[in-house]
């Protein structure tokens, strides 16, 4: 697990090689296995591989999404906000074993962030998704996760690098 750990980072430049029926099969598994609140599995997930809807989601944000565009598969990570009050952490939780799931396959993936975050000066991130993908308006969205086959490689962030100050024993001071 540590190995995997190292190896993942954030990829925003893919090959136009499609993800796999196998790696799709393997992904949502991973996302369906993800741990929730008492098991309340608030998480609902949405896998976009349509190009014109991931150009479209590619526009989501002013900055920060448009390598969606180029990615072969999206997952968007949502959640039924009325099952429970934790989504946010539950989803948060889904997206990153999605992640390593997809780093596990050979795939790289980048989070974008859309709960919170502005689509234009009139509209929520959030709304546009909900309106583009047809969502309810209790369905949340926390974000997209764009997932392909790495163009670049990104070296593993040296262990020195590593903000060993944000570790504490015992007590803060």
């Amino acid at each position: 697990m540590i190995e995997l750990l190292r190896k993942r980072r954030s990829i925003r430049k893919f090959t136009d090689e499609k993800v796999s029926p196998e790696s799709i099969k393997a992904l949502t598994e991973a996302a369906l296995r993800s741990p929730s609140s008492k098991g309340s599995n608030p998480w609902k997930f949405i896998l976009v591989d349509d190009p014109d809807l991931l150009n479209r989601l590619s526009e989501v944000k002013k900055s920060g999404s448009a390598f969606l565009k180029n990615a072969p598969l999206a997952v968007v990570v949502c959640a039924e906000s009325t099952h429970s009050d934790v989504w946010v952490e539950d989803c948060s939780i889904a997206a990153i074993i999605i992640q390593l799931a997809a780093e596990s396959l050979g795939l790289g993936s980048c989070w974008i962030q859309i709960r919170k975050r502005p689509h234009n000066d009139g509209k929520t991130a959030e709304t546009y998704v909900q309106e583009l993908l047809g969502l309810p308006e209790h369905i949340k969205v926390a974000s997209i996760l764009a997932i392909g086959h790495p163009v670049e490689s990104k070296p593993p962030v040296p262990v020195e690098n590593l903000l060993k100050e944000s570790i504490k024993y015992n007590r803060w001071a």
